[in-house]
Formats: structure tokens, C-alpha cells, sequence
């Protein structure tokens, strides 16, 4: 089966399709551009089905490389026969194949070549043979002093070393005891240290290989990195040497030596060995779950709607050194900035509502962004009373604030904000990450962004290559306004590198703003291939052409002419939003009939039609809003059964944590999600969703908070 049947199989695709992808692929097009524009061709395929498209054909090539470095290696030792030929054509995981290659791999000296040395590989084979001759009369001619073989029992010895080497280098056990492994082994961990840790619940733990969830591996790991833990993989007594013996011990006199360098094969070579391919096989288990939790939150938080044309101030917690505070237009410019002490040790409340009301009557502020981290309950409760005292519309938010000192303290910030200290850039970041927070968390690189547990552990490139496709994913689904988006976000759209996102802001500054697409093509380093790539995500409201507003591409702009035109209307309609019955008459028509008369796909016919109806659209805008809150309450407010509005922060396996605006977020733990079953959190929720819940338990001491999503049976609720 060749990649192409193997990936339309693995992925449910036509062959063409598979073939078509792999093509474009090949041709150096980005994710977002074949997921976006070339639809007919891969059978409309998402992003993230791409992606892993693109993953899996990676693998697959590298497989069918080191195959055939395989081959040609035991071909240069003269060892290749036909059967070990067609198991490495079989051969479907890299796993696999190097089980095929153990044998005649290079090794450092063992006991087993140094056996070989003195020459007793023909006793190894006239014992594994296992005819009637005794062992001893088998060993006797091997027993030469001068070769350091002096009596039948060190020949045999020997010969025994070399048949362990060939049990445990034997590719069909080795497959036979990853399965025990896998169905019947179990991880048991223990203490190894007397001391308390975060650790104490596996200081006597086990549990089957076959049920471990992923970060239960990923703690266990840790705990072992960091010396607390000590850890075995464990199986049913005798199980592995029982494979072992099956496989190569038959009967008759020899059958005892044969049994025992079978046992010795396992045991201290086999065993440990693939032991820790079956530890390394749960890690990368583990690890491709969290990355794609991560991935899973990450794209929500970035995806999180804006909160457009209001002008903000973002307020960075502290005690010591005070509040940070920046005042930001409503398109994001800096207005003003200030440091207030409201927080312990200093407590000068009333000072500081007195500069935050002069500062939010100046600016007309309409909404306040407080950072979550250090000082922010306090700051929450100041927010909330400040606003309770005013005689104006104001509401606040609590955002996250993972990585914003990371950025403050960047060369992006210092550009962006030369004359300014790193702790106010920090509190812009804030007001800016409500305002529109997939322009602002670009910045930033997305593992500093928190939204999953041991990013630390993760393989690095695997894990940026992930989420770096997320951001893009992100980016190129929302589009950016070429005229005002930041080198930082320019940077993650199709096509264009962090250099020619450079040029394009370059360009800008210089000539002024892009007036149409087809300006980019003036940009230095940004020629026809990059061209094609990106300009359909690139927006130029007001600019000379409506459609260049629009998420249609410019090799479709003579289709939508067209298709207007067909339909009765003009680009003018476009622009005055007169298309209300654009989707009637397209119907009307037949769409089937329509897209074979413009030369194009359904795909892109019906996309052509959402897009004219609504130049310039945000997805994001489709998404519930932000809950935005005035007031605030404390842990010891809440009662069991109090129904309460929450955003959900983070989704993890066992649950998901929601902010109800106390500062602590509550778990609702998956049994308390819907009422039907699920497998994981993720099918139902997803970070940045408003939901609703009721209070199950409150843990004051512990600083824990029992939610659940289902309503009370039978009770009023407290709201």
C-alpha cells in the first residue's frame, strides 16, 4: 500500500483528495490557505485535520527512508534473503523495523560476542537446534584452552550467552512482550525519599499500563526526574520468560540449556529493554494529549471576543510597588498611565479612587482589565468598590495575565514602547488583552500563555510546532486589517515570515496605508508565491475595492464580479450591505448550475456568498460575549446550591475550572458536566465559554470550590 491509499484509509479521504493534499502540501502551500481556498481538492479538510495529515505523511516518508537505510545495511552484510526482505516491506511503525535491524546492528563488545570471539556460535546453534546429542558431548570439541574455553561447562556458558543475545534480539518476542506489557503490565511506583511531597499519593501506587490516563504518567514522571519516586513496570509472574520459552524451547536433552539462556535472555537483556520502550511509548502517549490540551485551550483563549470601541484601563495587580494603571483608546493607543497603592502594605484606598475617577472621568473609560495575578482579589474588590460609588456605566473583567511579563520585558515591547517602563507596558497588555485578545497573546509565545499543566516536560519543537499552528489557525480565521495589524500578527499569517511581516509594516510606515491588495506585491521579499498564500486573509477596510474586505481571494474576484452580477447586484451593494437576498437568488438559480457557470466549486461558491453578505466580518463576533462584571464576592459568600455565571478558564481530563468572580475558580468535575456520559470535558466545553453553575461545597481551609453544571433536582436556587 503506498502513502497515498494508506493515508486516504487512515484519515477517510478519497484517494484523490489524499493525493491532491499531498500534492499542495509538496508545492510549499501553507495549512490555512489549502484549508481556506483549495476546498474542491481536499474534500473541504480543516485545519487541524491538515495538520495532522501533514504529521502523519511526515512519518510515513521518514519510515520509508529508514527502510530503506535498513535494507541497504544487512544487503552490505550479505544477510538479506527474501523473508527478512518482505517483513521489513510489512514493517508499519519505526518500532518494528528496528526490531528487524537488532540483530545485525553494530553492538559494543558483550558476553555474547566475546562467546563468539572464541568460537562457540556452532555450539549456540547445535544447542538451539535441539536434537538428541547431550549438551556435553555437544560441547566437548569446543573446550580449547588456548581460546579461554577451558571445561564443557564454559563452552556452554558461552553458548548460552549468545543464545540470550539471539532470544532477546528476536523481533517476534520483542513484539510479544510489548503485548503482555501492554494488556497485563502495570506502572507501580514507591517512595524514594522519606519525606512529604506533591507526590505522597504515589509513594504506594499501581495501576495497569492499559488504564493510565496521561497525567497520571506525566506526574509519575516528574516525581521520578525529581527523586521522589521510584518506579518499575511490573507484569504476572513468569509471564515474559513463558513467551520467551514458547518461542524457542522445544524438548529433548538440550531443552534445560536452551530454557535457561531463554530466561537469562529476557530477564537481563530483553525485559529492560523493552521496558523502557513501553515507558517511552506512555510519555509520548502522554505528551501528544497534553500538547493537544494545550492546543485545545490555547485556541479558544485566542479566539475569545473582543471587546471593541471602548475605551479601557488595564490595571496590573501588585502590593509592594503598587498598581500599575493605563488608560487605552478604544483602538488600543496609550492615553495615560499611573501607579496607585490601594493593596497592602501601603492601603491608600481613597487616594487612589480619587486618581482612578479622575483618570476615568477624563477618558471617559468604560471598562477596567484587571490582571489575575498577585494583588488581584484585592484589586478586584477595590475595582468593584470604586465602581460601586460612581455614577456612570463601568464594568471590569479579571484576564489572565500568563505572559505579560514575559512581553513587557521583550524587544517587541521595547519597540513597541521605548519611552516606557517595562511594568506599564505591562498593564497596556492588560487593557489590550480585553480589548482584542488574539492581537495582543501573539505576542507573546503561546506555552507562556497557560493553558495546560507540565508544558515543561513537553518535547520542545513538538510542542511549538503545535501551538504555533493554533496562533496561525487563530490568526487566519479572524483575518488582520493590513493597514493596522502589528509586525507581531502579520507574522502568523499564511505565507508571510517574521522578515516579510517586517517589510510590510516597512512599506506602510513609508508609502502609508495599503489602498488594495494588490499594493503587496510592491512590499520587498514578497513575491507571487507569498502573494497567493496570504492575501486572502489580509482586510483593508475602506480601501478601493470592497472585496478586498473580504475573506474572498483575489484569483476569485472576476467569479464574485460575476456571480453579482448574475444575481442583479453590484460591488456597490457590497459595500451598502444590500445583499439580503443574494442567498435567494443563488438558489433560485441552482447551485450546482451557478458554480459550473462561474468556473468554480461549491465550496467556494458558498463561501463567496457568506463573505459579499458580510464584508469585513469577524467570526468571533458570533461567539457569546465576555462576561464582564461590577460587583464581586468573597469564598465565605458562597452557599451549596447558589446559582452563579462563570468562565470557564481551563479544561483539563478530569474537569474543567470556572471563575465565578471570587477569585478562586471552582472544579466541575466531568460527572458533574451534563447529565449524559462523556469521555472528556472537551466535547462539551471549551476555555472562554460563559456558562452556568451551582455551587456544590466550599472548602474555606483548602481554598477549593465544588461546582456542578447540572441543576439542582427539586431546589430553588439562590441566584
Amino acid at each position: 500500500m503506498n502513502e497515498t491509499e494508506r493515508l486516504a484509509g487512515e484519515f477517510g479521504l478519497k484517494s484523490e483528495h489524499a493525493k491532491n493534499i499531498i500534492a499542495l502540501l509538496d508545492e510549499g502551500n501553507t495549512i490555512p490557505f489549502i484549508a481556506r481556498y483549495r476546498k474542491e481538492m481536499t474534500g473541504s479538510c480543516d485545519d487541524q485535520v491538515l495538520r495532522e495529515f501533514a504529521q502523519r505523511l511526515a512519518y510515513l516518508r521518514n519510515l520509508s527512508a529508514r527502510r530503506e537505510e535498513i535494507r541497504a545495511a544487512i544487503e552490505g552484510l550479505g544477510k538479506l534473503d527474501d523473508e527478512l526482505a518482505a517483513s521489513l516491506e510489512r514493517a508499519g511503525t519505526l518500532a518494528e523495523l528496528e526490531d528487524l535491524y537488532r540483530p545485525y546492528r553494530p553492538k559494543r563488545r558483550t558476553r555474547a560476542t566475546i562467546a563468539m570471539e572464541r568460537g562457540l556460535e556452532g555450539l549456540a546453534d547445535a544447542l538451539l537446534a535441539q536434537g538428541s546429542e547431550a549438551p556435553a558431548a555437544l560441547a566437548a570439541p569446543y573446550v580449547d584452552a588456548d581460546r579461554e574455553v577451558p571445561a564443557v561447562q564454559d563452552a556452554l556458558a558461552g553458548a548460552r550467552d549468545i543464545i540470550a543475545e539471539r532470544v532477546s534480539d528476536d523481533a517476534q518476542l520483542r513484539a510479544e512482550l510489548r503485548r503482555i506489557l501492554r494488556r497485563d503490565g502495570r506502572i507501580v511506583t514507591a517512595a524514594a525519599k522519606e519525606e512529604s511531597s506533591v507526590y505522597d499519593m504515589y509513594y504506594e501506587y499501581g495501576e495497569p499500563v492499559s488504564k493510565i490516563p496521561s497525567h497520571r504518567i506525566l506526574a509519575i514522571n516528574r516525581g521520578e526526574r525529581e527523586g521522589f519516586l521510584k518506579v518499575a513496570l511490573e507484569t504476572p509472574e513468569g509471564a515474559l520468560e513463558n513467551a520467551a520459552c514458547a518461542r524457542f524451547v522445544k524438548s529433548g536433552p538440550c531443552a534445560g540449556e536452551v530454557r535457561d539462556a531463554a530466561v537469562d535472555g529476557v530477564r537481563r537483556l530483553a525485559a529492560p529493554s523493552v521496558e523502557r520502550e513501553i515507558r517511552a511509548e506512555l510519555t509520548e502517549r502522554a505528551s501528544t494529549q497534553a500538547i493537544a490540551m494545550f492546543a485545545l485551550n490555547l485556541k479558544p483563549l485566542l479566539l475569545q471576543p473582543p471587546v471593541r470601541g471602548r475605551v479601557t484601563m488595564g490595571l496590573d495587580p501588585a502590593y509592594r510597588t503598587g498598581c500599575k494603571i493605563a488608560v487605552v483608546d478604544a483602538t488600543g493607543k496609550l492615553l495615560d498611565h499611573t501607579v496607585v497603592y490601594p493593596t497592602p502594605p501601603q492601603n491608600r484606598k481613597e487616594q487612589a479612587k480619587r486618581t482612578l475617577t479622575e483618570l476615568i472621568e477624563r477618558h471617559n473609560v468604560e471598562c477596567i482589565a484587571i490582571g489575575n495575578g498577585t494583588a488581584s482579589k484585592e484589586s478586584e474588590l477595590f475595582v468593584a468598590e470604586l465602581i460601586a460609588g460612581l455614577d456612570r456605566k463601568l464594568s471590569y473583567m479579571v484576564v489572565s495575565e500568563a505572559g505579560a511579563s514575559v512581553y513587557s520585558a521583550s524587544k517587541l515591547a521595547a519597540a513597541e514602547y521605548p519611552q516606557l517602563d517595562l511594568t506599564v507596558r505591562s498593564a497596556i497588555s492588560i487593557a489590550h488583552r480585553l480589548q482584542d485578545p488574539l492581537a495582543e497573546l501573539v505576542k507573546i509565545d503561546p506555552k507562556s500563555i497557560g493553558v495546560g499543566q507540565y508544558q515543561h516536560d513537553m518535547p520542545p519543537a513538538q510542542l511549538d510546532a503545535a501551538l504555533d499552528g493554533v496562533v496561525e489557525d487563530c490568526v487566519n480565521s479572524v483575518g488582520v486589517d493590513l493597514n493596522t495589524a502589528s509586525p507581531a500578527l502579520l507574522g502568523h499569517i499564511a505565507g508571510l515570515s517574521a522578515a516579510v511581516a517586517q517589510n510590510v509594516a516597512a512599506h506602510r510606515d513609508e508609502h502609508g496605508p495599503f489602498h488594495s491588495r494588490d499594493e503587496l506585491k510592491k512590499v520587498k521579499k514578497l513575491g507571487p508565491k507569498t502573494f497567493t498564500q496570504c492575501a486572502g486573509f489580509l482586510r483593508i477596510p475602506g480601501g478601493d475595492n470592497i472585496l478586498d474586505n473580504t475573506s474572498v481571494h483575489p484569483e476569485s474576484y472576476r467569479a464574485a464580479r460575476a456571480l453579482l452580477k448574475r444575481c442583479g447586484y453590484g460591488l456597490d451593494d457590497v459595500a451598502a450591505g444590500r445583499l439580503d437576498g443574494l442567498g435567494a437568488a443563488v438558489r433560485e438559480i441552482g447551485e450546482s448550475a451557478l458554480a459550473a457557470e462561474l468556473g468554480v466549486g461549491l465550496p467556494t461558491l458558498r463561501d463567496m456568498v457568506a463573505e459579499l453578505q458580510k464584508p469585513g466580518r469577524d467570526p468571533r463576533d458570533e461567539l457569546p460575549p465576555p462576561l464582564l462584571r461590577t460587583d464581586v464576592m468573597e469564598m465565605k459568600d458562597l452557599l451549596p446550591g447558589m446559582e452563579l455565571k462563570g468562565t470557564v478558564r481551563n479544561v483539563i481530563d478530569f474537569g474543567v475550572f470556572v471563575d465565578i468572580g471570587v477569585h478562586q475558580d471552582g472544579l466541575v468535575h466531568i460527572s458533574q458536566i451534563c447529565e449524559r456520559y462523556i469521555r472528556h470535558p472537551s466535547e462539551v466545553l471549551r476555555v472562554g465559554e460563559v456558562v452556568t453553575v451551582w455551587v456544590l461545597s466550599v472548602d474555606l481551609d483548602k481554598k477549593r470550590i465544588s461546582l456542578t453544571m447540572k441543576r439542582p433536582k427539586g431546589e430553588q436556587s439562590h441566584g
